[in-house]
């Protein structure tokens, strides 16, 4: 830019601050970005609630900007951080992505004296039938101006047509974005994965951050859109890999403490607190021979553990007094007892199965799981006995078994039965929720993972371990599953505690 330009421009930016009742002099200061974010909650920028996305997905939280057309003081504001945000960009004219960033470019090209160029967004079948309209020369680079960011799927609708121009001899480069709000949902890792450096003035955390400290929104209803984002990353895994900007594509992960509170499922809650009270996410899979054998590993591990599985129908004998004695245990050492009978009939069959016969197994088994082999009805069968009972549901997403036909479109499915029923479902087994393209699902939902031993590996039987590390950093599970690696050990407690250590150093490394 030229200095009379620059000359012209800020006398234009010092007229229309005035006007708007704005200070252009100085730097952008953090005052200034706090008194925006107030200013976009005041005038319903930013709300909260329920909204239904163009996805079809509900989102906690609703980002309206197109409110700011009817704000200058606002307008002005937004387009003078932006321009702050992206002052050290090289380029030569801008371009907003039709419709809502329109007039924020509009107004940082009349601030600051930068050129425009505008992308059809239907190109007409008559007159000069461009797609870009404006003036601009060979060589010359574009910045992209854009309200917000999600998955930048709005963004390359512009860039792409930019960029066709620079395979022509006039030329357009592009390889810089600018927006007033990244959503953290991934947007910035997609930019990085085309090239292209994603330049923005408000992260949503830091949005939600301002008003928690102003108590215009609850912690509770923050922590719910802090879940809603990290369970809802829009850039996928067969996307390029974004050198520029590798911390984007992975959302950090919630702890414990923030996930309780956004259970649906009275048990699920209890369970994040109990792990919470012991710190422990160790389940111990009790497949053992006798109930002599079984009760007596339940004593000695039960300090370690936040969960006891068992597979009661391998024992030869069963009886309420053998039931007492095992919740006896679970009180006394404050763990959760676990009956994996992996129920996988129609509705009918298993309220039959599940509230009677010789187990009863509702009455004393806090958890059970079920296959959705059968489809839905499954869930409301043993909801209508165990829901009243205070019991939760895990359903099968995934297996550790090698060859297992639980995976793909099946564990989809899974997944959005367990989203649909989060009343009575508390969660999964699952393998690798991190790997879900589709997202681990509702944060309120807890991944518990078997085939854990400290050493990876397998069985003859096609049994496949991971490690505490593996399942929990990479795998992104919560509970680790441990059988043979404790039951086989010469002292069991012992190797529990050991495994509970490993296990709770996971999960503790994973929130960082």
């Amino acid at each position: 830019m030229t200095a009379a330009l620059q000359k012209v421009a800020d006398a234009v930016a010092q007229a229309v601050g005035a006007k708007a009742g704005v200070s252009t002099a100085g730097p952008i200061t953090e005052q200034d970005k706090e008194d925006l974010v107030l200013r976009l909650h005041e005038i319903q920028a930013v709300k909260f609630g329920e909204f239904k996305l163009k996805s079809g997905i509900m989102s906690p939280v609703y980002l309206d900007l197109r409110v700011i057309v009817s704000y200058p003081d606002v307008l002005h504001k937004v387009a003078e951080m932006m321009w702050h945000t992206v002052k050290d960009a090289k380029f030569d004219v801008m371009c907003g992505v039709p419709y809502t960033a329109l007039p924020i470019a509009t107004c940082m090209s009349l601030l600051h004296g930068a050129p425009m160029v505008m992308r059809r967004k239907e190109v007409k079948d008559y007159g000069t039938k461009k797609a870009i309209e404006g003036a601009f020369k060979a060589g010359q680079t574009c910045l992209i101006v854009e309200d917000l960011v999600t998955s930048g799927a709005s963004v390359m609708e512009t860039v792409e047509p930019l960029q066709a121009e620079g395979l022509k001899a006039e030329g357009l480069k592009v390889s810089d974005v600018v927006v007033l709000i990244d959503r953290e949902q991934g947007g910035a890792a997609r930019m990085a994965s085309n090239k292209l450096a994603l330049y923005s003035a408000f992260k949503l955390s830091f949005i939600l951050d301002v008003l928690v400290r102003h108590k215009l929104v609850t912690e509770d209803v923050a922590a719910k859109v802090h879940s809603f984002l990290a369970a809802n990353q829009t850039f996928g895994p067969t996307a390029a890999p974004a050198a520029a900007a590798p911390a984007a594509a992975k959302p950090k992960r919630l702890s414990f403490e923030q996930r309780k509170v956004l259970a649906k499922n009275a048990l699920g809650q209890k369970l994040f607190e109990l792990m919470l009270r012991k710190q422990t996410n160790l389940a111990v899979a009790a497949d053992v021979a006798t109930v002599e054998e079984m009760l007596a590993l339940a004593d000695k591990v039960g300090p370690h553990i936040c969960v006891f599985k068992t597979h009661v129908d391998i024992f030869d004998r069963w009886d309420d007094s053998i039931a007492q004695k095992l919740r006896a245990l679970a009180d006394k050492h404050d763990f959760m007892i676990f009956e994996d009978r992996k129920y996988a009939d129609i509705g009918n069959t298993v309220v039959s199965q599940y509230a009677g016969g010789i187990y009863r197994i509702a009455d004393w088994s806090d958890i059970t799981n079920a296959h959705l082999v059968p489809g839905p009805g499954i869930i409301d069968g043993l909801k209508s006995v165990g829901l009243t009972k205070g019991r939760g549901l895990l359903l099968l997403a995934e297996m550790s078994s090698k060859g297992t036909l639980a995976k793909g479109a099946y564990t989809q499915a899974v997944a959005q039965a367990a989203e649909e029923n989060q009343d009575f479902v508390m969660g999964y087994i699952s393998q690798g929720p991190a790997s879900w393209t589709w997202g681990p699902g509702s944060p309120g939902l807890i991944h518990m993972t078997p085939g854990v031993q400290l050493a990876a590996g397998g069985d003859a039987l096609g049994q496949q371990y991971n490690t505490p590390t593996s399942v929990i950093g990479a795998n992104g599970t919560d509970v680790i599953i441990v059988g043979r690696g404790i039951i086989k050990a010469a002292d069991p407690a012992a190797a529990a505690a050991e495994y509970r250590a490993a296990g709770w150093e996971a999960y503790k490394a994973a929130l960082q």
